[in-house]
């Protein structure tokens, strides 16, 4: 599936019989295009942690059951799995960063003026955009208007109402360590526990029970979650005397943590969500996360937890949700689109770039290339 898919996804939108077509295995597009991938993991696995590792993927950012007949949580874990048509997704050396700074220099470069700091306002159809910066609001033109916000937030800039409210579904913590914890199991070392996706209370039935009592409004009482050691992966997000003195960064992935958890009271669920996700990870250890956690210079704890409320407050995510949408198939979902690059709105100047476009998702990149060729198309006509 990844060797016959993921090429496609930076060319135009085919049809979703081209699609299968081109994949040309019933068995594998029946597994992850028709039916909910509960029954898949059910039959193929016999392991109950094994089945739940699989799953994972299937729920990142996405708030459904395994067995969810929206399928969902299939094309979430389509997505994943077919990264560079290997299953593998890259991460940049230097952190995320690294490639906001190179796409900043070779756009300056070719004498482009970026513009940071500034709350766009609004758009109109024909490319204009209002924004203001500083104290001031300016009004700038253009041939094009690329739109990287979720389609609820665009609607709004367009002086619409949103048509979907999207929702986000993951607790986000950030922690900064003095050094990795133990691990429970005797003779595993640290770093290479932690040196790849370490998974906490994710069993198939754990995930399924978590989801359940999302889903009944209550936060989960052994809420699973994954962690990323980026310091183990990419030791130059560190300081030299950060490196020296053997601190680690660690960010936990919470899931089933959707936003009506902490509707109307995100500051107590918020704190209420981080202690048990942290018992949640002391079952797993040998010893207490905080008691690693380093200190700054008042004596406070490195240690951030973000809701899907705060990342809407804080960075314009309807919802929180981290892929601006629920992700949707990688064809056309009419033959109106077949040939297009999914990028398109109700108005020919103004396209997404961003991960709420079809074949978008978190940070692939992929909507960015394709509204580029969606211009690039249009102007050598």
């Amino acid at each position: 599936m990844a060797q016959r898919v993921f090429d496609t996804l930076t060319e135009p939108l085919t049809s979703k019989d081209d699609l299968k077509a081109r994949v040309r295995d019933d068995a594998a597009w029946s597994m992850l295009f028709e039916r909910p991938i509960a029954h898949t993991l059910l039959e193929r696995f016999a392991d109950d942690t094994v089945r739940g590792v699989v799953l994972t993927d299937a729920l990142i950012g996405t708030f459904a059951a395994a067995g969810e007949p929206t399928l969902r949580q299939n094309r979430c874990l389509l997505y994943h799995v077919i990264g560079n048509g290997t299953g593998d997704w890259d991460v940049p050396v230097g952190g995320m960063g690294a490639v906001t700074g190179s796409l900043a220099g070779v756009a300056r470069q070719a004498n482009a003026v970026l513009r940071t700091d500034a709350e766009a306002l609004s758009i109109t159809p024909d490319g204009e955009v209002r924004y203001r910066h500083g104290d001031d609001e300016h009004v700038v033109r253009g041939d094009y208007v690329l739109a990287n916000v979720a389609p609820p937030t665009l609607a709004r800039l367009l002086g619409e109402e949103p048509t979907e409210e999207p929702e986000g579904a993951q607790l986000k913590v950030n922690m900064v360590l003095s050094r990795l914890p133990r691990l429970r199991q005797p003779g595993l070392d640290p770093v290479d526990a932690f040196g790849g996706t370490f998974h906490v209370n994710e069993g198939f039935e754990q995930l399924e029970t978590a989801y359940a009592q999302a889903a009944a409004g209550q936060i989960p009482t052994l809420p699973p979650s994954e962690i990323y050691c980026h310091s183990l992966t990419d030791p130059s997000i560190l300081g030299p005397a950060e490196k020296a003195a053997g601190v680690a960064t660690l960010t936990l992935f919470g899931l089933h943590m959707p936003a009506r958890l902490f509707a109307g009271r995100n500051d107590q669920a918020r704190a209420q969500a981080l202690r048990a996700t942290l018992a949640s990870l002391d079952a797993v250890l040998a010893e207490p996360i905080e008691d690693c956690l380093l200190r700054d210079s008042h004596g406070n704890p490195c240690i951030e937890a973000k809701t899907p409320l705060d990342l809407e407050a804080e960075v314009g995510l309807p919802g929180g949700h981290i892929f601006h949408r629920d992700l949707s198939w990688p064809y056309a979902q009419d033959p109106a689109q077949v040939g297009r690059w999914g990028v398109e709105t109700a108005y020919e100047r103004v396209l997404l770039c961003g991960a709420g476009a079809a074949r978008g998702g978190g940070v692939s990149g992929i909507p960015g290339h394709n509204a580029a060729m969606a211009v690039l198309g249009a102007t050598d006509k």
